[in-house]
Protein backbone atom coordinates (compact mmCIF):
# COMPACT_ATOMS: atom_id res chain seq x y z
CA UNK A 1 0.00 0.00 0.00
CA UNK A 2 2.58 2.57 1.08
CA UNK A 3 4.50 2.64 -2.22
CA UNK A 4 5.35 5.76 -4.20
CA UNK A 5 5.75 5.79 -8.00
CA UNK A 6 6.96 9.11 -9.37
CA UNK A 7 4.37 10.61 -11.79
CA UNK A 8 6.74 10.83 -14.76
CA UNK A 9 3.97 10.67 -17.36
CA UNK A 10 2.08 13.54 -15.75
CA UNK A 11 5.22 15.63 -15.43
CA UNK A 12 6.11 15.01 -19.06
CA UNK A 13 2.60 16.03 -20.10
CA UNK A 14 3.09 19.45 -18.50
CA UNK A 15 6.66 19.94 -19.72
CA UNK A 16 6.16 18.61 -23.25
CA UNK A 17 2.54 19.41 -24.12
CA UNK A 18 1.42 22.33 -21.95
CA UNK A 19 4.74 24.19 -21.84
CA UNK A 20 6.14 22.77 -25.10
CA UNK A 21 9.59 22.69 -23.47
CA UNK A 22 9.81 26.45 -23.95
CA UNK A 23 12.56 26.80 -21.33
CA UNK A 24 14.88 24.73 -23.55
CA UNK A 25 14.80 27.45 -26.22
CA UNK A 26 16.25 30.07 -23.87
CA UNK A 27 19.90 31.16 -24.11
CA UNK A 28 22.16 29.00 -21.98
CA UNK A 29 20.18 25.79 -22.37
CA UNK A 30 21.44 24.83 -25.82
CA UNK A 31 22.71 21.46 -24.63
CA UNK A 32 19.48 20.54 -22.85
CA UNK A 33 17.25 18.50 -25.15
CA UNK A 34 13.83 16.90 -24.66
CA UNK A 35 15.51 13.49 -24.68
CA UNK A 36 17.88 14.59 -21.94
CA UNK A 37 14.99 15.93 -19.86
CA UNK A 38 13.12 12.66 -20.26
CA UNK A 39 16.19 10.71 -19.14
CA UNK A 40 16.62 13.00 -16.12
CA UNK A 41 13.01 12.46 -15.08
CA UNK A 42 13.31 8.69 -15.41
CA UNK A 43 16.48 8.54 -13.32
CA UNK A 44 15.06 10.86 -10.69
CA UNK A 45 11.99 8.64 -10.50
CA UNK A 46 14.23 5.67 -9.68
CA UNK A 47 15.99 7.56 -6.90
CA UNK A 48 12.66 8.76 -5.50
CA UNK A 49 10.83 5.47 -5.75
CA UNK A 50 13.58 2.98 -4.97
CA UNK A 51 15.81 4.82 -2.49
CA UNK A 52 13.96 7.70 -0.82
CA UNK A 53 10.37 6.44 -0.85
CA UNK A 54 10.88 3.24 1.19
CA UNK A 55 12.33 5.32 4.06
CA UNK A 56 9.31 7.58 4.41
CA UNK A 57 7.34 5.50 6.91
CA UNK A 58 10.34 4.21 8.87
CA UNK A 59 11.76 7.73 9.16
CA UNK A 60 8.42 8.91 10.51
CA UNK A 61 8.34 6.16 13.14
CA UNK A 62 11.96 6.53 14.23
CA UNK A 63 12.46 10.29 13.92
CA UNK A 64 15.66 12.26 14.35
CA UNK A 65 17.52 11.94 17.66
CA UNK A 66 19.52 14.53 19.58
CA UNK A 67 22.39 13.29 21.75
CA UNK A 68 23.78 14.79 24.97
CA UNK A 69 26.69 16.41 23.11
CA UNK A 70 24.25 18.33 20.90
CA UNK A 71 24.80 16.17 17.81
CA UNK A 72 21.80 14.82 15.90
CA UNK A 73 21.39 11.47 14.19
CA UNK A 74 18.98 11.23 11.28
CA UNK A 75 16.72 8.16 10.94
CA UNK A 76 18.24 4.91 9.71
CA UNK A 77 18.99 5.06 6.00
CA UNK A 78 18.53 8.82 5.61
CA UNK A 79 22.23 9.69 5.47
CA UNK A 80 22.90 6.98 2.88
CA UNK A 81 19.88 8.05 0.82
CA UNK A 82 21.09 11.64 0.88
CA UNK A 83 24.56 10.53 -0.22
CA UNK A 84 22.99 8.64 -3.14
CA UNK A 85 21.36 11.92 -4.11
CA UNK A 86 24.69 13.77 -3.88
CA UNK A 87 26.64 11.11 -5.78
CA UNK A 88 24.08 11.22 -8.57
CA UNK A 89 24.73 14.95 -9.03
CA UNK A 90 21.11 15.81 -8.27
CA UNK A 91 21.82 18.75 -5.99
CA UNK A 92 23.19 20.89 -8.80
CA UNK A 93 20.86 20.08 -11.67
CA UNK A 94 19.29 23.55 -11.69
CA UNK A 95 22.52 25.43 -10.92
CA UNK A 96 24.57 27.14 -13.64
CA UNK A 97 27.71 25.52 -14.99
CA UNK A 98 29.68 28.57 -13.84
CA UNK A 99 28.87 27.57 -10.26
CA UNK A 100 29.55 23.89 -10.83
CA UNK A 101 26.01 22.80 -11.61
CA UNK A 102 24.43 20.93 -14.49
CA UNK A 103 22.65 23.97 -15.92
CA UNK A 104 19.19 22.48 -16.45
CA UNK A 105 16.15 24.78 -16.41
CA UNK A 106 14.36 25.58 -13.18
CA UNK A 107 11.25 23.89 -14.54
CA UNK A 108 13.12 20.57 -14.75
CA UNK A 109 14.65 21.02 -11.29
CA UNK A 110 11.16 21.70 -9.93
CA UNK A 111 9.80 18.52 -11.50
CA UNK A 112 12.58 16.54 -9.82
CA UNK A 113 11.87 18.30 -6.52
CA UNK A 114 8.23 17.21 -6.68
CA UNK A 115 9.29 13.57 -7.01
CA UNK A 116 11.68 13.76 -4.08
CA UNK A 117 9.16 15.45 -1.79
CA UNK A 118 6.47 13.00 -2.80
CA UNK A 119 8.82 10.15 -1.96
CA UNK A 120 10.03 11.54 1.36
CA UNK A 121 9.13 15.06 2.43
CA UNK A 122 11.21 14.95 5.62
CA UNK A 123 14.37 14.09 3.70
CA UNK A 124 13.53 16.41 0.81
CA UNK A 125 13.65 19.41 3.12
CA UNK A 126 17.43 19.10 3.45
CA UNK A 127 18.37 19.88 -0.18
CA UNK A 128 15.49 22.33 -0.49
CA UNK A 129 17.10 24.65 2.08
CA UNK A 130 20.51 24.13 0.48
CA UNK A 131 19.11 25.35 -2.84
CA UNK A 132 18.00 28.55 -1.15
CA UNK A 133 21.43 29.05 0.41
CA UNK A 134 23.06 28.62 -3.00
CA UNK A 135 20.73 31.23 -4.47
CA UNK A 136 21.44 33.74 -1.69
CA UNK A 137 25.22 33.32 -1.87
CA UNK A 138 25.28 33.39 -5.66
CA UNK A 139 23.47 36.73 -5.66
CA UNK A 140 24.94 38.45 -2.62
CA UNK A 141 28.07 36.65 -1.39
CA UNK A 142 31.55 38.07 -1.90
CA UNK A 143 33.97 36.39 -4.27
CA UNK A 144 35.78 34.89 -1.29
CA UNK A 145 32.62 33.43 0.23
CA UNK A 146 31.46 32.09 -3.10
CA UNK A 147 34.77 30.38 -3.87
CA UNK A 148 34.96 28.83 -0.41
CA UNK A 149 31.37 27.67 0.09
CA UNK A 150 29.46 27.47 -3.18
CA UNK A 151 31.26 24.47 -4.75
CA UNK A 152 30.52 22.23 -1.75
CA UNK A 153 26.95 23.50 -1.45
CA UNK A 154 26.28 22.93 -5.15
CA UNK A 155 27.82 19.48 -4.89
CA UNK A 156 25.67 18.78 -1.84
CA UNK A 157 28.48 17.53 0.37
CA UNK A 158 27.73 20.57 2.55
CA UNK A 159 24.14 21.56 3.31
CA UNK A 160 22.58 24.95 3.99
CA UNK A 161 20.05 26.34 6.45
CA UNK A 162 18.00 29.50 6.88
CA UNK A 163 18.10 31.07 10.38
CA UNK A 164 15.40 33.71 10.74
CA UNK A 165 13.00 32.97 13.56
CA UNK A 166 13.51 33.76 17.24
CA UNK A 167 11.09 32.94 20.03
CA UNK A 168 10.17 36.58 20.75
CA UNK A 169 10.00 37.59 17.09
CA UNK A 170 7.98 34.96 15.24
CA UNK A 171 7.10 36.30 11.80
CA UNK A 172 8.04 39.86 12.80
CA UNK A 173 11.70 39.77 11.84
CA UNK A 174 12.18 43.39 12.83
CA UNK A 175 12.36 42.07 16.41
CA UNK A 176 15.44 39.89 15.77
CA UNK A 177 17.93 40.18 18.65
CA UNK A 178 20.80 37.93 17.57
CA UNK A 179 23.99 40.01 17.75
CA UNK A 180 26.95 40.29 15.40
CA UNK A 181 30.02 41.98 16.86
CA UNK A 182 32.78 42.94 14.37
CA UNK A 183 36.16 41.28 14.94
CA UNK A 184 38.94 41.63 12.34
CA UNK A 185 37.68 40.11 9.06
CA UNK A 186 34.70 38.40 10.64
CA UNK A 187 31.98 38.81 13.25
CA UNK A 188 31.15 37.08 16.53
CA UNK A 189 27.56 35.87 16.41
CA UNK A 190 25.54 35.26 19.58
CA UNK A 191 21.87 34.48 20.07
CA UNK A 192 19.34 31.72 19.56
CA UNK A 193 17.27 30.71 16.54
CA UNK A 194 14.30 28.35 16.54
CA UNK A 195 12.62 26.08 13.96
CA UNK A 196 15.82 25.56 11.96
CA UNK A 197 15.17 22.81 9.43
CA UNK A 198 18.02 20.29 9.24
CA UNK A 199 19.99 22.62 11.53
CA UNK A 200 22.12 19.73 12.84
CA UNK A 201 22.50 16.28 11.33
CA UNK A 202 24.87 13.52 10.25
CA UNK A 203 24.11 13.41 6.52
CA UNK A 204 26.78 15.88 5.33
CA UNK A 205 30.32 16.96 6.25
CA UNK A 206 29.45 20.57 7.05
CA UNK A 207 26.38 22.74 7.56
CA UNK A 208 26.36 26.35 6.37
CA UNK A 209 23.98 28.53 8.37
CA UNK A 210 22.70 31.79 6.90
CA UNK A 211 21.79 33.88 9.94
CA UNK A 212 19.94 37.15 10.41
CA UNK A 213 21.55 39.29 13.11
CA UNK A 214 22.26 42.91 13.95
CA UNK A 215 25.42 44.80 14.88
CA UNK A 216 25.52 46.49 18.30
CA UNK A 217 25.20 49.94 16.71
CA UNK A 218 22.55 48.93 14.17
CA UNK A 219 19.23 50.80 14.17
CA UNK A 220 16.11 49.07 15.42
CA UNK A 221 13.72 47.53 12.91
CA UNK A 222 14.29 45.91 9.55
CA UNK A 223 17.05 48.31 8.43
CA UNK A 224 19.32 47.16 11.24
CA UNK A 225 19.35 43.52 10.20
CA UNK A 226 22.26 42.00 8.26
CA UNK A 227 22.89 38.52 6.89
CA UNK A 228 25.82 36.36 8.05
CA UNK A 229 27.27 33.02 6.99
CA UNK A 230 28.11 30.83 9.99
CA UNK A 231 29.60 27.39 9.21
CA UNK A 232 29.26 24.44 11.59
CA UNK A 233 32.95 23.73 11.00
CA UNK A 234 35.33 26.55 10.12
CA UNK A 235 37.04 26.17 6.76
CA UNK A 236 40.82 26.35 6.44
CA UNK A 237 42.59 28.28 3.69
CA UNK A 238 43.16 25.05 1.75
CA UNK A 239 39.43 24.20 1.85
CA UNK A 240 39.73 21.50 4.50
CA UNK A 241 37.52 21.53 7.56
CA UNK A 242 38.91 23.06 10.72
CA UNK A 243 37.66 23.38 14.27
CA UNK A 244 34.03 23.24 15.34
CA UNK A 245 32.39 26.66 15.38
CA UNK A 246 30.51 27.94 18.42
CA UNK A 247 27.05 26.85 17.26
CA UNK A 248 25.16 24.12 19.10
CA UNK A 249 21.87 22.30 18.72
CA UNK A 250 20.12 23.01 22.02
CA UNK A 251 17.08 20.87 21.22
CA UNK A 252 15.01 19.37 18.44
CA UNK A 253 11.29 19.99 18.17
CA UNK A 254 8.71 17.26 18.80
CA UNK A 255 6.46 17.90 15.85
CA UNK A 256 3.11 16.80 14.45
CA UNK A 257 4.81 15.45 11.31
CA UNK A 258 8.02 15.37 9.26
CA UNK A 259 9.57 13.45 12.16
CA UNK A 260 12.56 12.42 10.08
CA UNK A 261 13.56 16.07 9.58
CA UNK A 262 15.52 17.48 12.55
CA UNK A 263 13.96 20.86 13.35
CA UNK A 264 16.44 22.47 15.71
CA UNK A 265 16.85 25.24 18.21
CA UNK A 266 20.36 26.55 17.52
CA UNK A 267 22.42 28.46 20.05
CA UNK A 268 25.18 30.70 18.71
CA UNK A 269 27.99 31.96 20.91
CA UNK A 270 27.71 29.99 24.14
CA UNK A 271 31.52 29.96 24.31
CA UNK A 272 32.65 33.37 23.13
CA UNK A 273 30.72 33.83 19.91
CA UNK A 274 30.35 31.89 16.68
CA UNK A 275 32.51 33.13 13.82
CA UNK A 276 30.41 34.48 10.99
CA UNK A 277 30.98 36.40 7.76
CA UNK A 278 28.87 39.23 6.36
CA UNK A 279 26.87 38.34 3.25
CA UNK A 280 26.14 41.34 1.07
CA UNK A 281 25.63 44.79 2.54
CA UNK A 282 25.12 45.74 6.16
CA UNK A 283 21.51 46.49 6.96
CA UNK A 284 20.28 44.66 3.86
CA UNK A 285 19.92 41.26 5.46
CA UNK A 286 16.17 40.93 4.93
CA UNK A 287 16.47 41.92 1.28
CA UNK A 288 19.23 39.38 0.76
CA UNK A 289 17.37 36.67 2.66
CA UNK A 290 14.31 37.16 0.51
CA UNK A 291 16.35 35.87 -2.43
CA UNK A 292 16.53 32.64 -0.49
CA UNK A 293 12.93 32.90 0.70
CA UNK A 294 11.45 33.27 -2.79
CA UNK A 295 13.33 30.17 -3.91
CA UNK A 296 12.08 28.31 -0.85
CA UNK A 297 8.48 29.49 -1.16
CA UNK A 298 8.10 28.16 -4.67
CA UNK A 299 9.65 24.88 -3.59
CA UNK A 300 7.34 24.61 -0.56
CA UNK A 301 4.43 24.77 -2.99
CA UNK A 302 6.07 22.04 -5.07
CA UNK A 303 6.59 20.08 -1.86
CA UNK A 304 2.88 20.24 -1.10
CA UNK A 305 2.11 18.96 -4.60
CA UNK A 306 4.48 16.02 -4.05
CA UNK A 307 2.65 15.01 -0.88
CA UNK A 308 -0.71 15.49 -2.60
CA UNK A 309 0.42 13.15 -5.39
CA UNK A 310 1.42 10.50 -2.90
CA UNK A 311 -1.93 10.85 -1.11
CA UNK A 312 -3.66 10.35 -4.47
CA UNK A 313 -1.71 7.19 -5.19
CA UNK A 314 -2.39 5.88 -1.69
CA UNK A 315 -6.13 6.53 -1.90
CA UNK A 316 -6.52 5.14 -5.43
CA UNK A 317 -4.72 1.92 -4.49
CA UNK A 318 -6.85 1.40 -1.39
CA UNK A 319 -10.12 2.21 -3.17
CA UNK A 320 -9.40 -0.36 -5.88
CA UNK A 321 -8.43 -3.01 -3.35
CA UNK A 322 -11.06 -2.50 -0.66
CA UNK A 323 -14.25 -4.43 -1.44
CA UNK A 324 -17.37 -3.24 0.31
CA UNK A 325 -21.03 -2.99 -0.68
CA UNK A 326 -22.70 -3.46 -4.02
CA UNK A 327 -23.06 -1.36 -7.10
CA UNK A 328 -26.58 0.04 -7.74
CA UNK A 329 -28.92 -2.21 -9.64
CA UNK A 330 -28.62 0.07 -12.65
CA UNK A 331 -24.94 -0.92 -12.83
CA UNK A 332 -25.40 -4.62 -12.20
CA UNK A 333 -25.80 -4.80 -8.43
CA UNK A 334 -22.73 -6.98 -7.91
CA UNK A 335 -20.32 -6.79 -4.99
CA UNK A 336 -17.75 -4.15 -5.76
CA UNK A 337 -14.70 -2.25 -4.62
CA UNK A 338 -15.35 1.10 -3.00
CA UNK A 339 -13.97 2.76 -6.13
CA UNK A 340 -17.32 1.90 -7.77
CA UNK A 341 -19.25 4.09 -5.32
CA UNK A 342 -19.81 7.55 -6.75
CA UNK A 343 -19.11 9.37 -3.49
CA UNK A 344 -15.70 7.72 -3.38
CA UNK A 345 -15.19 8.49 -7.06
CA UNK A 346 -16.00 12.13 -6.29
CA UNK A 347 -13.27 12.21 -3.67
CA UNK A 348 -10.75 10.43 -5.88
CA UNK A 349 -11.43 12.65 -8.89
CA UNK A 350 -11.29 15.73 -6.69
CA UNK A 351 -7.89 14.68 -5.34
CA UNK A 352 -6.56 13.86 -8.80
CA UNK A 353 -7.84 16.93 -10.62
CA UNK A 354 -6.57 19.33 -7.98
CA UNK A 355 -3.15 17.71 -7.88
CA UNK A 356 -2.93 17.87 -11.68
CA UNK A 357 -3.91 21.53 -11.66
CA UNK A 358 -1.50 22.52 -8.91
CA UNK A 359 1.37 20.76 -10.66
CA UNK A 360 0.68 22.51 -13.95
CA UNK A 361 0.55 25.94 -12.32
CA UNK A 362 3.74 25.40 -10.30
CA UNK A 363 5.68 24.26 -13.35
CA UNK A 364 4.26 27.15 -15.37
CA UNK A 365 5.67 29.47 -12.70
CA UNK A 366 9.04 27.70 -12.85
CA UNK A 367 9.10 28.27 -16.63
CA UNK A 368 8.46 31.98 -16.00
CA UNK A 369 11.42 32.00 -13.62
CA UNK A 370 13.55 30.49 -16.40
CA UNK A 371 12.45 33.26 -18.74
CA UNK A 372 13.10 35.92 -16.10
CA UNK A 373 16.67 34.68 -15.68
CA UNK A 374 17.68 33.77 -19.23
CA UNK A 375 15.65 35.58 -21.91
CA UNK A 376 17.54 37.85 -24.31
CA UNK A 377 15.27 40.85 -23.93
CA UNK A 378 15.30 42.90 -20.74
CA UNK A 379 11.59 43.65 -21.21
CA UNK A 380 10.83 39.94 -21.55
CA UNK A 381 12.83 39.16 -18.42
CA UNK A 382 11.11 41.93 -16.49
CA UNK A 383 7.61 40.84 -17.53
CA UNK A 384 8.35 37.22 -16.65
CA UNK A 385 9.70 38.20 -13.23
CA UNK A 386 6.61 40.30 -12.54
CA UNK A 387 4.43 37.33 -13.44
CA UNK A 388 6.47 34.97 -11.26
CA UNK A 389 6.21 37.48 -8.39
CA UNK A 390 2.43 37.28 -8.64
CA UNK A 391 2.42 33.50 -8.90
CA UNK A 392 4.85 32.55 -6.11
CA UNK A 393 2.55 33.46 -3.18
CA UNK A 394 -0.25 31.58 -4.93
CA UNK A 395 1.95 28.53 -5.53
CA UNK A 396 3.18 28.49 -1.94
CA UNK A 397 -0.12 29.20 -0.21
CA UNK A 398 -2.78 27.65 -2.42
CA UNK A 399 -0.80 24.48 -3.16
CA UNK A 400 -0.06 23.79 0.49
CA UNK A 401 -3.61 24.50 1.65
CA UNK A 402 -4.90 22.17 -1.02
CA UNK A 403 -2.31 19.53 -0.13
CA UNK A 404 -3.61 19.43 3.43
CA UNK A 405 -7.17 19.05 2.14
CA UNK A 406 -6.14 16.38 -0.37
CA UNK A 407 -4.27 14.39 2.27
CA UNK A 408 -7.28 14.69 4.59
CA UNK A 409 -9.56 13.47 1.84
CA UNK A 410 -7.19 10.54 1.33
CA UNK A 411 -7.82 9.52 4.93
CA UNK A 412 -11.56 9.75 4.28
CA UNK A 413 -11.26 7.39 1.32
CA UNK A 414 -9.60 4.88 3.65
CA UNK A 415 -12.37 5.27 6.23
CA UNK A 416 -11.40 3.98 9.66
CA UNK A 417 -8.24 2.44 8.23
CA UNK A 418 -7.05 5.90 7.32
CA UNK A 419 -7.17 7.05 10.91
CA UNK A 420 -4.74 4.42 12.13
CA UNK A 421 -1.05 4.92 11.52
CA UNK A 422 -0.32 1.53 9.98
CA UNK A 423 -1.79 2.41 6.58
CA UNK A 424 0.42 5.50 6.17
CA UNK A 425 -2.42 7.82 5.11
CA UNK A 426 -2.29 9.71 8.40
CA UNK A 427 1.40 10.45 8.03
CA UNK A 428 0.77 12.31 4.79
CA UNK A 429 -1.70 14.64 6.51
CA UNK A 430 0.63 15.17 9.46
CA UNK A 431 3.57 15.90 7.16
CA UNK A 432 1.63 18.23 4.88
CA UNK A 433 0.23 20.32 7.73
CA UNK A 434 3.48 22.22 8.32
CA UNK A 435 3.73 23.51 4.75
CA UNK A 436 1.06 26.25 5.13
CA UNK A 437 3.02 27.56 8.13
CA UNK A 438 6.71 27.74 7.33
CA UNK A 439 8.59 30.00 4.91
CA UNK A 440 6.00 32.67 5.71
CA UNK A 441 2.54 31.57 6.81
CA UNK A 442 -0.11 31.41 4.13
CA UNK A 443 -1.76 34.50 5.57
CA UNK A 444 1.49 36.37 4.98
CA UNK A 445 1.58 35.07 1.41
CA UNK A 446 -1.96 36.36 0.87
CA UNK A 447 -0.99 39.78 2.23
CA UNK A 448 2.01 39.80 -0.09
CA UNK A 449 -0.23 39.11 -3.09
CA UNK A 450 -3.15 41.43 -2.28
CA UNK A 451 -0.99 44.12 -0.75
CA UNK A 452 2.54 44.56 -2.05
CA UNK A 453 2.32 42.68 -5.36
CA UNK A 454 -1.10 43.88 -6.47
CA UNK A 455 -0.87 47.46 -5.22
CA UNK A 456 2.62 48.28 -6.47
CA UNK A 457 1.67 48.12 -10.16
CA UNK A 458 -2.07 48.68 -9.88
CA UNK A 459 -2.71 45.05 -10.85
CA UNK A 460 -0.85 45.31 -14.16
CA UNK A 461 1.03 42.00 -13.86
CA UNK A 462 -2.05 40.07 -12.78
CA UNK A 463 -4.16 41.69 -15.51
CA UNK A 464 -1.63 40.56 -18.13
CA UNK A 465 -1.84 37.03 -16.76
CA UNK A 466 -5.63 37.14 -16.86
CA UNK A 467 -5.46 38.16 -20.51
CA UNK A 468 -3.87 34.76 -21.14
CA UNK A 469 -6.70 33.12 -19.21
CA UNK A 470 -9.15 34.92 -21.50
CA UNK A 471 -7.32 33.52 -24.53
CA UNK A 472 -7.80 30.00 -23.16
CA UNK A 473 -11.52 30.75 -22.70
CA UNK A 474 -11.72 31.68 -26.38
CA UNK A 475 -9.94 28.49 -27.42
CA UNK A 476 -12.26 26.33 -25.32
CA UNK A 477 -15.33 28.10 -26.67
CA UNK A 478 -14.13 27.50 -30.22
CA UNK A 479 -14.28 23.73 -29.68
CA UNK A 480 -17.89 22.47 -29.33
CA UNK A 481 -16.72 19.55 -27.19
CA UNK A 482 -15.13 21.92 -24.69
CA UNK A 483 -17.46 24.93 -24.80
CA UNK A 484 -18.96 24.14 -21.39
CA UNK A 485 -15.48 24.35 -19.90
CA UNK A 486 -15.00 27.69 -21.61
CA UNK A 487 -18.17 29.03 -20.01
CA UNK A 488 -17.12 27.82 -16.57
CA UNK A 489 -13.66 29.32 -16.84
CA UNK A 490 -15.09 32.60 -18.16
CA UNK A 491 -17.34 32.90 -15.11
CA UNK A 492 -14.39 32.34 -12.77
CA UNK A 493 -12.33 34.88 -14.69
CA UNK A 494 -15.07 37.49 -14.31
CA UNK A 495 -15.19 36.82 -10.56
CA UNK A 496 -11.46 37.31 -10.19
CA UNK A 497 -11.47 40.54 -12.20
CA UNK A 498 -14.28 41.90 -10.06
CA UNK A 499 -12.49 40.90 -6.84
CA UNK A 500 -9.26 42.46 -8.09
CA UNK A 501 -11.01 45.77 -8.70
CA UNK A 502 -12.45 45.76 -5.17
CA UNK A 503 -9.10 44.95 -3.55
CA UNK A 504 -7.30 47.59 -5.60
CA UNK A 505 -9.86 50.30 -4.90
CA UNK A 506 -10.34 49.68 -1.19
CA UNK A 507 -6.66 48.81 -0.66
CA UNK A 508 -5.69 52.26 -1.92
CA UNK A 509 -7.90 54.03 0.64
CA UNK A 510 -5.53 56.14 2.78
CA UNK A 511 -7.52 55.46 5.96
CA UNK A 512 -8.87 51.93 5.64
CA UNK A 513 -6.60 50.47 2.95
CA UNK A 514 -4.44 48.39 5.29
CA UNK A 515 -7.50 46.86 6.95
CA UNK A 516 -9.07 46.14 3.57
CA UNK A 517 -6.00 44.29 2.32
CA UNK A 518 -5.89 42.22 5.50
CA UNK A 519 -9.60 41.45 5.31
CA UNK A 520 -9.64 40.42 1.66
CA UNK A 521 -6.18 38.91 1.19
CA UNK A 522 -6.92 35.26 1.99
CA UNK A 523 -10.21 34.96 0.06
CA UNK A 524 -8.61 36.84 -2.84
CA UNK A 525 -5.66 34.45 -2.98
CA UNK A 526 -8.02 31.47 -2.80
CA UNK A 527 -10.09 32.82 -5.68
CA UNK A 528 -6.94 33.50 -7.70
CA UNK A 529 -5.65 29.99 -7.01
CA UNK A 530 -8.90 28.36 -8.12
CA UNK A 531 -9.13 30.41 -11.32
CA UNK A 532 -5.47 30.01 -12.31
CA UNK A 533 -5.57 26.27 -11.64
CA UNK A 534 -8.77 25.99 -13.70
CA UNK A 535 -6.97 27.88 -16.46
CA UNK A 536 -4.19 25.31 -16.49
CA UNK A 537 -6.75 22.51 -16.62
CA UNK A 538 -8.42 24.28 -19.52
CA UNK A 539 -5.07 24.12 -21.28
CA UNK A 540 -4.85 20.44 -20.35
CA UNK A 541 -8.30 19.82 -21.80
CA UNK A 542 -7.30 21.45 -25.08
CA UNK A 543 -4.18 19.27 -25.36
CA UNK A 544 -6.02 16.09 -24.39
CA UNK A 545 -8.84 16.79 -26.84
CA UNK A 546 -6.36 17.29 -29.69
CA UNK A 547 -4.77 13.92 -28.92
CA UNK A 548 -8.16 12.19 -28.80
CA UNK A 549 -9.34 13.89 -31.99
CA UNK A 550 -6.16 12.65 -33.69
CA UNK A 551 -7.12 9.08 -32.84
CA UNK A 552 -5.07 8.44 -29.70
CA UNK A 553 -6.35 5.48 -27.71
CA UNK A 554 -4.06 6.24 -24.76
CA UNK A 555 -6.33 6.23 -21.66
CA UNK A 556 -4.08 8.92 -20.19
CA UNK A 557 -5.75 11.59 -22.35
CA UNK A 558 -9.28 10.51 -21.51
CA UNK A 559 -8.37 10.59 -17.81
CA UNK A 560 -6.80 14.03 -18.21
CA UNK A 561 -9.95 15.32 -19.88
CA UNK A 562 -12.11 13.99 -17.01
CA UNK A 563 -9.74 15.66 -14.57
CA UNK A 564 -10.08 18.98 -16.40
CA UNK A 565 -13.86 18.70 -16.53
CA UNK A 566 -14.06 18.13 -12.79
CA UNK A 567 -11.66 20.97 -12.01
CA UNK A 568 -13.62 23.53 -14.03
CA UNK A 569 -17.21 22.39 -13.49
CA UNK A 570 -17.10 21.11 -9.89
CA UNK A 571 -14.03 22.52 -8.14
CA UNK A 572 -13.85 26.03 -9.59
CA UNK A 573 -17.42 26.88 -8.44
CA UNK A 574 -16.32 26.29 -4.84
CA UNK A 575 -13.55 28.84 -5.26
CA UNK A 576 -15.83 31.31 -7.04
CA UNK A 577 -17.72 31.74 -3.75
CA UNK A 578 -14.77 33.82 -2.54
CA UNK A 579 -16.05 36.69 -4.68
CA UNK A 580 -19.16 36.82 -2.49
CA UNK A 581 -16.95 36.80 0.60
CA UNK A 582 -15.05 39.84 -0.68
CA UNK A 583 -18.21 41.64 -1.79
CA UNK A 584 -19.68 41.10 1.69
CA UNK A 585 -17.12 43.58 3.00
CA UNK A 586 -15.17 43.69 6.22
CA UNK A 587 -17.59 45.24 8.69
CA UNK A 588 -18.07 42.00 10.63
CA UNK A 589 -14.32 41.79 11.18
CA UNK A 590 -14.19 45.40 12.28
CA UNK A 591 -17.06 44.94 14.73
CA UNK A 592 -15.82 41.64 16.15
CA UNK A 593 -14.78 41.98 19.79
CA UNK A 594 -12.56 39.28 21.26
CA UNK A 595 -13.12 38.53 24.95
Amino acid sequence: MNVYAAPVRDLRFVLEELLAHRSLSLPGFEEATPDLVEAVLEEAAKLAGDVWGPLNASGDRQGAKRHTDGSVTSPDGFAAAYQAYVEGGWNGIGVSEALGGQNLPEVVASAVQEMLHGANMALGLCPMLTAGAIEALAHHGSDALQSTYLPKLVEGSWTGTMNLTESQAGSDLSQVRTRAVPENDHYRISGQKIYITWGEHDAADNIIHLVLARKPDAPQGNKGISLFLVPKFLVNDDGSLGERNDVTCASIEHKLGIHGSPTCTLSFGENGGAIGYLVGQEGRGLNHMFTMMNEARHKVGVQGIGVAERACQHAFAYALERRQGRAPASRGGAECSISDHFDVRRMLLSMRSRTDALRALALYCAAELDTARHADSRDTRSAAQARADILIPVIKSFSTDQAVDIASMGIQVHGGMGYVEETGAAQLLRDARIAPIYEGTNGIQALDLAGRKLQRDGGEALTALLDDVATTVEQLNANPALAALGSGLAAGLDDLKTAQAIVLKQGADPEKGADAVQAYATPFLSLAGHVLCAWQMGQAALSAQVALDNGSDDPFYAAKLRSAEFAITQWLPVGRAQRAVIEAGMQCLSDFEIH
